[in-house]
Parts: structure tokens; sequence; C-alpha cells
């Protein structure tokens, strides 16, 4: 295979995975806004609207991040292909593509209710992570943003397939009748998730990036990546759907203690996730380097070795005379 058709190849096959990875995001950020949406319409009390609004905020916000990431690689990617393009260029299709996924999903929230101003909040805060997702997705290296998109995805099924085991990961730490009981295993639940999610997403990012030729930095990296994608979701929520939160918990004092609750706890999973994802990618390149061989020191000549004896010194064309015993 020539060199040119080895270059066409590789494009092609990253095209292909660009695309792959546009539509799991495209895919989970549909699902979260249609979930989000069945819920809310799907309540006859308007307390319990924005209540639901409440909950489901997190989760559209984290997948809007991921998704108009997803989408700005594969745009940037394909528009590349024909064209070399520049930093700001590249920024600005990224930019532009997030914000176009951005108005598409804040179409499906604020179509609940036009006149209502928290739909309104939901959607502007869904419009604004896209187009801070698609700022990312002009980031270089892209392989490294997309291995971050490729372990965001993942994280978050990691955390639905725990939901199938959360009746005895409960009863793994003592959940019993008492509400003290149900707290703690609750605690040691969300500590289990955030510490297995960090751990896969971790060695996700290494098996992506491990034939990359990147410094093990860049590893580190990608595996907080996920983590911090979080984090930026829950500076989403606490920022630009402030409002949202606010009337829920206006609605009873249990309610406003129930979201203080899992506002703190998404913060500390998604810092757990960061630095477990870290370490972990960290550790598995870790593991592939080689140490450095020692250097080899010329050999010594006998006249700079002081334990070799001094040749004796004897006129040019004679021989050395011998010595006879008497």
């Amino acid at each position: 295979m020539s060199a040119q058709e080895e270059t066409t190849v590789t494009t092609e096959g990253a095209s292909f995975r660009g695309l792959a990875l546009a539509i799991a995001g495209l895919l989970w950020m549909a699902g979260l806004l249609w979930s989000a949406r069945a819920t809310i319409t799907g309540r006859s009390d308007v307390y319990m609207e924005v209540t639901s609004t409440a909950y489901a905020l997190p989760g559209a916000l984290s997948a809007s991040l991921i998704a108009g990431a997803a989408v700005a690689l594969a745009v940037v990617g394909l528009i590349g292909r024909r064209r070399p393009l520049g930093a700001t260029t590249r920024f600005a299709v990224a930019i532009g593509a997030g914000l176009l996924l951005g108005v598409l999903g804040a179409l499906v929230m604020l179509t609940i209710n036009t006149e209502g101003w928290v739909y309104a909040v939901v959607a502007g805060s869904i419009a604004a992570a896209a187009t801070i997702g698609g700022a990312l997705g002009g980031i270089r290296p892209p392989r490294v943003i997309a291995a971050v998109c490729w372990a965001g995805i993942l994280v978050f099924v990691v955390g639905v397939l725990l939901t199938f085991a959360q009746g005895v990961v409960f009863g793994m730490f003592g959940a019993g009748d008492s509400p003290a009981s149900q707290v703690g295993a609750a605690n040691g639940y969300s500590l289990t998730q955030a510490v297995l999610s960090g751990v896969a997403a971790g060695i996700l990012v290494y098996r992506l990036l491990r034939t990359s030729g990147l410094r093990w930095t860049w590893f580190a990296a990608a595996g907080a990546g996920p983590g911090l994608l979080l984090v930026v979701g829950e500076v989403l929520t606490r920022t630009a759907g402030a409002r949202v939160l606010d009337l829920a918990g206006r609605v009873s004092e249990l309610e406003k203690t129930v979201q203080q609750m899992l506002s703190g706890a998404r913060l500390n999973s998604a810092m757990i996730i960061l630095f477990v994802g870290a370490i972990t990618a960290t550790i598995a390149v870790g593991r592939t380097l080689k140490p450095a061989a020692p250097a080899l020191s010329p050999p010594s000549s006998p006249a700079s070795d002081p334990a070799s004896p001094a040749p004796s010194a004897s006129p040019a064309g004679e021989a050395s005379p011998e010595v006879v015993p008497e």
C-alpha cells in the first residue's frame, strides 16, 4: 500500500469514528431530552412539573455538553477533509455546530410551554451547554477530545447498569428500615458508582489513545475529562438553571433539602470521577513505559587505566634488552 493510499484509509477511518461518536452523542442527548419531556408533561400537578424539571436538568446539560463536542468534532473533521482549517476557523465551525445543536435541543423543552419562564430557562441552559461542548470540540488534539466524549458516554452507561444492581449494592452497605441506614447506603452506592465510573473511563481512555504516541500527561487529562465535564454541567446547573432549582426548593422544605443534597452529591461524584479517571489512565499508560537503558561507557585505554603497568620505554627500532639472571 502506498503512502497516499494509507493516508486516505486513515482519514476515512477517523471520519467514520467521528460520525459514530456524533451519532452516539446525539442519541444520548435525544434520549434524555425525550425522557425529561415525557416525565414533565406526564405530571398533572404544576408543582410536580417544576420538581421533575429540576431533577432532569443536570442530566440534560451533561448530555448536551458531550453531544455538542461530538458533533463539533464530526463537522470539523468532515470540513477538514476538503480544505485545511486554521485555528480561528476551526473554533468558529465548532462553536457554530454546537450552537445549532443547542438550539434544536432547546426547542424540545421550550415547546412544552412557550409561556412559562421555567422552560425558557431550561432551554437556554441546554443551548449554552451544547455551545460550550462545541467549543471543546475545536480544541486540539481532536483524538483526546473524542476519547473524553466516549469516556463520558461510558460513565453514563455504568450509571444505568448499576441501577439494575441497586438493591444488591444497598444491601452490601447495610440498608435497613431506618432512615439513617438508608442514607448511609445511598452514600455508599454513590461512592461505588463514582469509583467504578472513573476506573472505566480511565481504562477506555487508555485503550483509545495507546497508539497515539502522546505523552502521559494527555492520558491523564483525557482520563479526568469526563469528571471535568460533569463539573462544568453542575456549574451550569447552579448558574444558568439556578432559578429552576430555586423554584423547586420553594415547593416544600423537604424538596429544598433534597435539592441541596443532590447538588452536593453530584459535585462530589464528579470530583471522584475526575481524579480516579486521571489516576487510572496514568497508571495504565505507566505500565507500558519501559525504563531507560543505562548509558554505556566507552572502553578505557591501557594508558588511562591506573591498574595496568606502564610500558617500558626503548629507543625506536631497538628491542628491549633481555635481563639474564646471574
